[in-house]
């Protein structure tokens, strides 16, 4: 289970975050741009922009933000940057592989700053498809502990969907499928009666790297750097932090 590497830092992450909330905003809505310029700004026919919403109302961005940006996407507004998905490989401290998705309306800027934060923090910056292999993209959808929620429920509602298994974390489960079944996966959690915080595609490593807390804090702070980046839209890394190394990390 501390395979996944989110579990293994999330609450480390989360105390990042609340001091990066400008940074996090500015990415989701990001997110409802290019979902809405994609598939249309109706989000009943459009699921990418659906769940683009969704999360960023969890995590409270205004309802005016939304809903200009998804004017902005869908060319209903003036204004929408031409978005445009870069991926990056790299390794970082340990070995351990990195893929950072960017988006990014300057190509130059974001590889730039990319290898930069990978330099700076004892990575590299590596040719395309040395670490992508290593990688799969799969259907995430995370959902909040609850009572009456655990993870024989979870796997009982979204089994027949397609969904390949439920990793338990501290405050939430994931629920994980192939990418073609999350919209499935999504609806069955919702016809289940359960609530989901997040559903989208990410890149799960396939062999990982376990490391000692010297090599955490290192790749954390890799993690950190990157995440700091305006372009910068996710990190995936193959790390594989141990509940033990975790707790000490957030005694920190």
């Amino acid at each position: 289970m501390s395979g996944h590497s989110k579990w293994a830092t999330t609450k480390h992450k989360k105390a990042a975050i609340d001091a990066k909330r400008g940074k996090l905003f500015a990415r989701l809505i990001k997110n409802i741009e290019v979902a809405a310029r994609t598939g249309g700004g109706d989000p009943t026919g459009n699921p990418t922009l659906f769940d683009a919403i969704q999360k960023a109302k969890k995590n409270s961005v205004p309802a005016d933000n939304i809903t200009r940006a998804v004017k902005r996407g869908s060319g209903e507004e003036a204004g929408g940057a031409d978005w445009q998905t870069i991926m990056y490989e790299g390794y970082g401290p340990a070995g351990v592989a990195f893929l950072v998705e960017c988006l990014t309306d300057n190509r130059n800027r974001a590889a730039s700053d990319v290898r930069v934060a990978f330099t700076r923090t004892g990575g590299s910056l590596a040719d395309p498809g040395s670490v992508a292999y290593n990688f799969s993209r799969k259907g995430v959808v995370e959902i909040a502990k609850a009572d009456g929620i655990d993870e024989d429920t979870i796997l009982m509602a979204v089994l027949d969907a397609g969904a390949e298994e439920v990793l338990e974390g501290p405050e939430s489960f994931e629920v994980i499928s192939d990418s073609s079944d999350l919209i499935a996966v999504r609806n069955a959690v919702t016809e289940a009666g359960m609530e989901y915080d997040s559903a989208e595609s990410q890149f799960l490593a396939g062999t990982k790297v376990e490391v000692d807390l010297d090599g955490a804090r290192k790749v954390m702070r890799l993690i950190d750097a990157l995440e700091d980046l305006d372009d910068v839209q996710n990190v995936f890394t193959s790390v594989d932090i141990s509940p033990e190394v975790a707790a000490q990390l957030d005694d920190e």
